[in-house]
């Protein structure tokens, strides 16, 4: 049986979080602060993790990053009242895997845990440590990039980008696309930093006086290669 830990100080948030996941089969351990959350996020072993936003005692944001600042992999789904942007993408960054705004449908969010727990449990191709697209290599192991045998420095955000699109090199990228497999996003929150981290990758990747391999697709994406 799946165990869930549920994080949460609203009382009847946290019956229907409960109810729900029994409901579906989950073995579920409520906690209704931070601290005691935090205490069984880095002592217990569960296989998914519901993190409310706000939190008496420790807010949810700190014990996202205390969890992956020791390697605490454990996916989370941060569930907030704090809808707008912002506060999505710094949860996103703080380490979440999914953010979902109350008030919520149970049935989305018991399908946003199983896609966190289905995308946990997909087998890794042992084969492959590498990916090569033209002149660009991608070390799948020590995640390292080099064009032409020459290493590009890239910060986390743009080497998920550059994976991504190297892994699906050819075909045309959507912002869409880009923001649900590097951020999490299941739409385009209309912010520019899609524009921002590829105007960057493409001064590293595509320096002057080299073939570029960052394409624009007017109206649709990129494409690489």
């Amino acid at each position: 049986m799946l165990r869930v830990l549920t994080i949460e100080d609203d009382e009847i948030a946290a019956n229907e979080i409960v109810s729900e996941l029994q409901r579906r089969g989950f073995s579920v351990r409520w906690i209704s602060n931070g601290r005691d959350g935090m205490s069984h996020a880095l002592n217990e072993e569960y296989d998914v993790i519901t993190l409310d936003r706000m939190l008496p005692g420790v807010d949810g944001l700190t014990i996202l990053t205390t969890m992956r600042s020791i390697g605490i992999t454990t996916p989370v789904l941060m569930l907030s009242a704090l809808g707008d942007v912002d506060e999505r993408v710094r949860g996103l960054r703080a380490g979440g895997d999914d953010y979902l705004t109350k008030p919520f449908d149970p049935e989305e969010m018991v399908a946003r845990l199983e896609v966190l727990l289905r995308r946990r449990a997909a087998p890794v191709a042992q084969q492959e440590t590498a990916l090569v697209v033209g002149p660009i290599e991608l070390d799948l192991i020590s995640r390292k990039v080099r064009r032409d045998g020459e290493e590009i420095a890239l910060l986390p955000t743009e080497y998920r980008v550059l994976e991504y699109m190297m892994r699906h090199a050819g075909r045309t990228i959507t912002r869409t696309m880009l923001f649900e497999a590097v951020w999490g996003y299941h739409f385009d929150p209309g912010t520019n930093l899609i524009d921002v981290h590829m105007g960057r990758l493409r001064r590293k990747i595509d320096p002057p006086g080299v073939k570029a391999m960052i394409q624009t697709v007017r109206g649709s994406g990129y494409i690489l290669g």
